[in-house]
């Protein structure tokens, strides 16, 4: 097995291999202990299959940091010629399921970026049916890693991240909108209460009051007069 960070970095160039699994595939299967077939096509990218060359294929599992090689299919492939491969899967190397991929690594040709290591290919994660074996609880680890590191994917929770930020978004907008809504009414109230509340009825009682006061003015000053006339 390769170290993880050695696989993280073959990955990267798996993106620029020429080979392109056309079977397996996410929804070609395999079945343990029948007959199969590996068939895939240059994808014409650099470098060629004639670059690439020599290469093991094998049947791995695991995910992008680390992976487990079940069964070693060919040790040495020119994989420009033929573009398939027969074998017959090994049902005890695992179980029933969608956990598995082709893994071709090249004997001569290095990763692009880091001589230090091969150049890789992958197919997709593919089934297999009719399995005899039972995962390591290692091998099961690098299966459940799938989510968070997947074969040339990108990781669920990333995926997963604006979705959650909409609903924050979304909330966020309904709590302003929720809170705004009450503000709003109590300013109505507050207009209603300013028109019609004892605030209001200041005014006409300051009015009445004058009037009042007028009145018994009028009426003392005419009394007075009236005295000095008489």
């Amino acid at each position: 097995m390769l170290f993880p960070s050695v696989i993280a970095l073959a990955l990267a160039a798996s993106t620029r291999a020429a080979i392109f699994v056309t079977s397996p595939t996410d929804n070609i299967s395999f079945t343990g202990g029948q007959p199969a077939t590996i068939q895939w096509n240059d994808d014409g990218n650099a470098p060629t299959l004639s670059q690439f060359g020599l290469a093991k294929v094998s049947i791995y599992t695991g995910n992008s940091a680390q992976q487990t090689n079940l069964q070693t299919i060919s040790a040495s492939l020119d994989v420009s010629n033929p573009l398939s491969l027969n074998f017959t899967p090994d049902a005890s190397v695992g179980e029933s399921g969608k956990y598995y991929f082709i893994r071709f690594e090249s004997l001569a040709l290095k990763d692009a970026s880091n001589a230090a290591i091969p150049a890789l290919a992958f197919s997709h994660i593919f089934s297999m049916d009719g399995m005899t074996g039972t995962f390591s609880a290692d091998v099961q680890s690098q299966i459940d890693g799938q989510s968070t590191a997947p074969i040339g994917g990108v990781p669920t929770s990333a995926s997963a991240a604006p979705s959650s930020t909409a609903a924050s978004l979304t909330t966020s907008k309904a709590s302003s909108t929720a809170s705004s809504k009450p503000s709003g009414s109590a300013s109505g109230s507050a207009k209603v209460a300013a028109a019609t509340g004892s605030s209001a009825a200041v005014p006409s009682f300051v009015a009445s009051s004058a009037n009042l006061w007028l009145g018994i003015a009028t009426g003392v000053f005419g009394a007075v007069v009236g005295v000095i006339v008489l």
